[in-house]
């Protein structure tokens, strides 16, 4: 499978969305996010920290001011947000292999910033605009996780 797309029409379907996958996802998965400000990643973060049984009690939000966010649940969730890095050298300092394919689900908003051509074995997820409600979400990977992907396909046109 090369991937698929999804069209979401609300912030509701965005997260029931990534919550499919998070409910997919086992230690050591890599998800990297791209899209412009307000098109729903972390929205589809915090369904995916639903999906890895993050309590309720964990308010789920970007981590834009201080980078990197950890929560537990069946299994940790990094979420990782790349926003305010500038530059090569600002990534490095981050010391990011620390969660990357580590012990939990790393998540990587704005992930097209410098960090993709030096990963692998990741499902990477493309937000668009439609119109002000509707967004499209395109979805690829390789090697274990086309499986998740034609698994995650499958959910998705169930509900």
């Amino acid at each position: 499978m090369k991937g698929f797309s999804v069209i979401s029409d609300s912030p509701e379907r965005t997260r029931e969305i990534g919550c499919l996958l998070g409910g997919l996802l086992q230690k050591g998965a890599l998800v990297a996010l791209i899209g412009e400000l307000g098109a729903g990643k972390t929205c589809f973060v915090k369904g995916l920290a639903d999906g890895l049984g993050i309590s309720d009690n964990e308010y789920v939000r970007s981590p834009s001011f201080v980078i990197i966010n950890e929560y537990r649940g069946r299994t940790p969730l990094y979420h990782i947000d790349l926003y305010r890095v500038n530059n090569e050298e600002e990534l490095g300092e981050l010391n990011l292999e620390d969660y990357i394919y580590g012990n939990g689900v790393t998540v990587i908003e704005w992930a097209d910033k410098g960090i993709l051509s030096s990963l692998e074995g990741f499902i990477k997820v493309c937000f668009s605009y439609l119109d002000e409600y509707r967004r499209k979400l395109d979805f690829s990977g390789d090697g274990l996780r086309k499986d998740i992907l034609t698994r995650l396909k499958a959910l998705v046109s169930e509900v």
